[in-house]
């Protein structure tokens, strides 16, 4: 018999029986005849009581001892996966000896376990600034640089920098709403407009003096341009900068278009200016820098992107089934609006969605049985994603929250 001691416990297993799996390191310890090597594959070793110690978990070693028993590797459903590897690993014996069923669950927990340590690292990155205190040691105007980095970067780290944070959000609110009142027309007037202007140029002086600041203090310019909130920020101020330069642009071409009698093809220019001004709503994404819940939907779209794809390519299946059914059943009908399948498109996607306008109705039973059908999908395919969405996106909050 082989007297082995783990942890404390005693097994006794027959040489004869480790003997069958030679490569493990029960069956070297009784094929070996050196008694150095058998030194080797233990962690100390008792002469008056011929005993092997090895200082490894007992608790797992059952399952070890049963295996040179019965020659069935049992894994049970409370292990961790991980120590139950490292374990096996240290004892020479392979997942080939366990039942299939087991190895299958077993595997299934493995991945679960790699895809939750993965989303916990990519979690805690997402808090993560890009640089750190560390990394301004030994660098040009280091102390400075740290300095500004802690006002920017780190609200947490002084009253000052708690102030800026909230006076960033502020002046994206701000910023919001005088986009918002630019576009009323009694704001039009002379006096409105001038005060509209003076606060886009405060919010403006605000955010690009906000950016140059992260630029200044940022140890790597590379990695500072990488970055997603870095580029939400030139975002949020390249608009005012643009409409100036269009604007000097659009009184030179306004002048000389004047001059040859040509003032209708400034209208271009107009319409640019239009779509450069519309970008200042990308300024609301800079609040996702101090919102955790912001940061945590973010977070769970990204993780759920293939649901969403999924859920997407069901909608799309939806419109386009639904849509030539209502249009076989419908084009005969006179004075119809599902003359073509694209035209029914707009009515499937709005029953999809269960929204339901009412801008075009079927007119037959039969349409109607199709209407249905549609809405039935609809609420069915609208009710599957939600509750995972739901869960992950309150999971990854509560996780947020607490590493913050």
């Amino acid at each position: 018999l082989l007297n082995i001691n783990v942890g404390g416990k005693l097994f006794q297993i027959a040489i004869k029986v480790a003997a069958r799996y030679p490569i493990t390191r029960l069956g070297k310890l009784a094929l070996y005849t050196d008694p150095m090597k058998k030194l080797q594959l233990c962690d100390d070793y008792s002469v008056q009581k011929n005993e092997y110690f090895f200082d490894r978990d007992p608790s797992i070693f059952h399952y070890i001892f049963h295996f040179y028993r019965s020659g069935v590797l049992w894994i049970m459903d409370e292990m961790c996966p991980s120590n139950f590897v490292e374990e096996i690993e240290y004892w020479g014996i392979q997942m080939k000896y366990s039942q299939r069923c087991c190895r299958i669950l077993f595997e299934e927990k493995q991945d679960e376990l790699s895809e939750y340590l993965k989303i916990q690292r990519e979690l805690e990155a997402e808090l993560e600034p890009l640089d750190s205190t560390r990394q301004f040691e030994g660098k040009f105007l280091g102390r400075f640089r740290k300095m500004i980095w802690n006002l920017i970067e780190n609200p947490y780290s002084s009253v000052p920098a708690k102030i800026i944070a909230v006076m960033s959000s502020f002046f994206v609110l701000i910023s919001i709403v005088g986009m918002t009142l630019s576009t009323v027309e009694e704001m039009n007037q002379k006096t409105g407009k001038m005060w509209m202007e003076q606060l886009e140029m405060i919010c403006a002086i605000f955010f690009t003096s906000e950016y140059l600041m992260r630029l200044i203090s940022s140890s790597s310019f590379k990695n500072f341009l990488r970055a997603a909130f870095n580029a939400v920020d030139l975002v949020a101020i390249l608009p005012f900068y643009i409409q100036i330069l269009f604007e000097n642009l659009d009184e030179a071409d306004t002048l000389y278009h004047e001059e040859l009698h040509k003032v209708e093809n400034v209208s271009k220019l107009g319409k640019i200016l239009k779509l450069i001004k519309l970008m200042r709503i990308f300024r609301i994404l800079k609040l996702a820098r101090h919102s955790t819940g912001l940061r945590a939907f973010g977070f769970t779209m990204r993780q759920c992107y293939q649901q969403v794809c999924c859920l997407l390519l069901f909608i799309a299946m939806g419109v386009f089934t639904f849509s030539a059914l209502m249009h076989s059943v419908e084009h005969d009908v006179p004075g119809t609006n599902f003359t073509s399948i694209p035209y029914t498109w707009w009515w499937a996607a709005v029953s999809l969605s269960t929204v339901g306008y009412g801008d075009t109705v079927p007119d037959t039973v039969l349409g109607r049985v199709v209407a249905f059908g549609c809405i039935s999908f609809g609420i069915i395919l609208n009710g599957m994603p939600i509750s995972i969405l739901y869960n992950k996106f309150s999971d990854y909050y509560a996780k947020l929250k607490a590493h913050e």
